[in-house]
């Protein structure tokens, strides 16, 4: 499970963003991209962030002690495991080592809604992200990155909190989409930026 908290007008950020898409189709590594909106009053305003991933940064940043957020940024697995992401051999490094989330339920899934299996585990959120698994060229007309055109791929276009689970078997149905195009996948995820019990693809 790997998160890549960017924005289209850091100029640290496109190397990141490149090594991050590199792996996208890797089937054991689902990449995500979460723009956040710090940056946007430094002349570009990021297509595609919204306050709720600047939140869901900081969130991991206070779970871990950490008194600041930065741009580039991979979370793994959540948590605490973080590098930067422009190094892809650091990269790999972190992602083999974090090997996939555990400890959290079997998840299962039909057109229309998501259960989760009974078991043992602490409270944990149940997401559902959509995301857009197209690769997306951004022309940047303004700020650190004015006059690139940016490849952007997985970006995050809805963070849904479906419920919680806490060992009981649980249901839920899914919200339509709203977007055509969109993937599906669902996170499960113990407190404000803890680590990632669970995640699939469905």
């Amino acid at each position: 499970m790997v998160e890549l908290y960017q924005s289209q007008g850091c100029s640290s950020c496109p190397p990141a963003n490149a090594n991050v898409n590199a792996i996208a189709d890797r089937p054991e590594v689902l990449a995500l991209s979460f723009g956040v909106t710090y940056w946007d009053q430094l002349g570009w305003t990021d297509s595609f962030a919204k306050p709720q991933y600047t939140a869901r940064q900081w969130d991991y940043a206070r779970a871990a002690g950490r008194g600041q957020v930065a741009t580039p940024q991979v979370v793994i697995n959540g948590g605490r495991t973080t590098v930067v992401g422009a190094n892809a051999a650091q990269l790999a490094a972190a992602i083999q080592a974090a090997g996939s989330p555990r400890g959290g339920p079997a998840i299962t899934a039909s057109p229309d809604a998501v259960a989760l299996a009974a078991g043992r585990g602490a409270a944990s959120t149940v997401w559902l992200v959509r995301y857009d698994p197209k690769v997306r060229q951004v022309a940047i007309n303004a700020g650190e990155n004015g006059g690139r055109t940016l490849p952007h791929r997985d970006v995050v276009r809805q963070l849904v909190h479906l419920g919680n689970w806490s060992g009981a078997a649980v249901r839920f149905a899914l919200p339509a989409a709203g977007e055509p195009g969109l993937r599906t996948a669902v996170l499960v995820q113990q407190g404000k930026g803890g680590p990632i019990t669970a995640a699939r693809r469905i």
